[in-house]
């Protein structure tokens, strides 16, 4: 019977884990509104029949002036029935619809997390072990994977039909979405909201594979380019380069360090101009207007794009916008950075130390179980000069901490 129905409506493969139990409530409420609809209209040509004007009465006879419904009205038991049947039906429609919106904005906590920009008009992609890839998103069968969406321009929206699932894409904002594919093949992803000339354009592709042919295809992407110059690992004469797995967390660790951003925050729940990146994520944080958020994915994002809008209650809006100046799977990268921190003690009832106080960048040690990117040394000063004679910035002042064009 499913079968039926979903090719009867025209209705894509259903793949995902959900993707059955959806059109399960569309099957519901399009049977429901038919069989209602039907039901109008045997009332409505019963009710045709039974008072059209007779042909056999002639145009010169007065008009018929039998009543046309009884004297006492519609009994109160239809009316009440009618009534209570059909805000019972729109229960039924709300009580399925929000266990269906639960289901799938809460990923399992093992699922694996892929970070995903939109931009116009393409699909950007960061995975777990530090690559990237553009217009095509792989992914393991059988196994949870759940999306931090965002958007480098304007709204997009990231619709896959054969999973039954649709996420927006926002500019300065994070949102979340997950699945589980059942089976392998390749499926259309589409952009359904219109972002600009090309929307028609902005398509892309997910294919799904089983665990050796993922291993296989995601070792052989791209790593994400970092912010600064890249390090070649050395190999020895005669041999090929030879491409060194790097978690995305890492790679976060070395966006961190590029991009200035340990000058002002530490990873040791030591105070400094910005809060610490130790325990920040999922954390309760206050802002300066008195309400506080969790400091999820979303924040964070909206934190670099821009800082000004929602301020940590007890630092300084000094943070320059990082819009335009990290790539898609940069911020994905610093953001899991962030992530894999969280256990890490926060000091949070300490109020930040004057920056004049502060002049040492804290050390960046490498996180338990995560290796270094190749070539990386093990202990890693964001002061450094990025170049021979090049002298450190200063930060003594809110005033002297750099502009957005040099971070």
């Amino acid at each position: 019977m499913n079968e039926l129905l979903r090719k009867m409506l025209y209705l894509p493969e259903q793949v995902s884990t959900v993707a059955k139990d959806i059109d399960y409530l569309h099957y519901f409420v399009i049977i429901s509104t038919m069989l209602g609809a039907f039901g109008v209209t045997l009332f409505t040509l019963y009710f045709i029949v039974k008072y059209r004007e007779s042909k056999h009465r002639g145009g010169d006879l007065p008009p018929d002036t039998r009543p046309h419904h009884s004297p006492a009205g519609i009994p109160w038991w239809i009316e009440a029935t009618a009534i209570v049947g059909l805000l019972g039906l729109f229960l039924v429609f709300w009580v399925i619809g929000f266990r269906q919106y639960v289901r799938i904005s809460e990923p399992p906590r093992d699922s694996m997390t892929i970070y995903v920009t939109g931009k116009q008009w393409m699909w950007t992609f960061a995975y777990p072990n530090g690559v990237a890839s553009e217009g095509v998103l792989y992914v393991p069968a059988n196994r949870p994977v759940r999306l931090v969406i965002t958007s480098r321009d304007v709204i997009h929206s990231f619709f896959v039909p054969e999973f039954r699932l649709k996420q927006d894409a926002v500019p300065g904002r994070s949102t979340l979405m997950w699945f589980e594919a059942q089976k392998e093949g390749t499926y259309p992803i589409y952009c359904a909201e219109y972002c600009g000339m090309s929307h028609s354009a902005m398509l892309a592709d997910i294919v799904v594979l089983d665990d050796a042919g993922y291993e296989r295809m995601v070792s052989g992407l791209e790593p994400i380019r970092l912010a600064g110059p890249e390090v070649d690992t050395p190999v020895a004469p005669g041999e090929g380069k030879v491409a060194q797995p790097v978690s995305l967390a890492a790679m976060g660790q070395r966006v961190a360090a590029d991009a200035g951003c340990l000058r002002c925050h530490t990873v040791d729940g030591t105070p400094h101009i910005g809060p610490t990146f130790a325990g920040l994520f999922g954390a309760r944080i206050p802002l300066e207007d008195g309400s506080t958020i969790v400091a999820d994915e979303a924040y964070l994002t909206s934190s670099m794009m821009d800082p000004a809008a929602q301020v940590h209650q007890g630092f300084p809006a000094v943070m320059p916008s990082y819009q335009g100046l990290l790539s898609a799977p940069q911020i994905g990268a610093l953001v899991e950075y962030i992530r894999v921190l969280r256990d890490e003690p926060r000091v949070s009832d300490q109020v930040p130390l004057p920056a004049a106080v502060e002049q040492a960048i804290p050390i960046v040690t490498p996180l338990p179980g995560v290796a270094l990117p190749p070539g990386m040394p093990p202990e890693l000063r964001s002061q450094e000069p990025q170049g021979a004679g090049e002298q450190p910035p200063q930060i003594d002042s809110p005033a002297n901490l750099p502009e957005e064009g040099a971070r």
